[in-house]
């Protein structure tokens, strides 16, 4: 089973992993529902936080098309395939 990971505190809530995917996997969800979680340093100096973050909603639907990993400023999502292999974010 496909297994696909947002690591919130890199999450910058830009959406564009719920807007190119094909099988609707992410959901964006207000900052406040992520009590605890505490934005990443690095990916602050580079990008604005927005008001949500992305949350894995049908992890098992993922056709590991990738096309969330290209578009993520923050690089923060993984994925790791039927057979194990993991793919990261590389924001293009």
């Amino acid at each position: 089973m496909v297994q696909v990971n947002v690591d919130l505190p890199k999450c910058t809530g830009c959406a564009h992993c719920r807007d190119v995917c094909p099988v609707n996997v992410f959901e964006m969800k207000p900052r406040d529902q992520f009590p605890g979680v505490v934005d990443d340093a690095a990916v602050a100096a580079k990008f604005q936080f927005r008001t949500e973050r992305s949350a894995v909603i049908n992890g098992p639907e993922c056709i590991v098309c990738e096309a969330c990993l290209f578009e993520c400023e923050g690089e923060c999502i993984t994925i790791t395939d039927d057979e194990g292999n993991l793919h990261h974010s590389t924001y293009k």
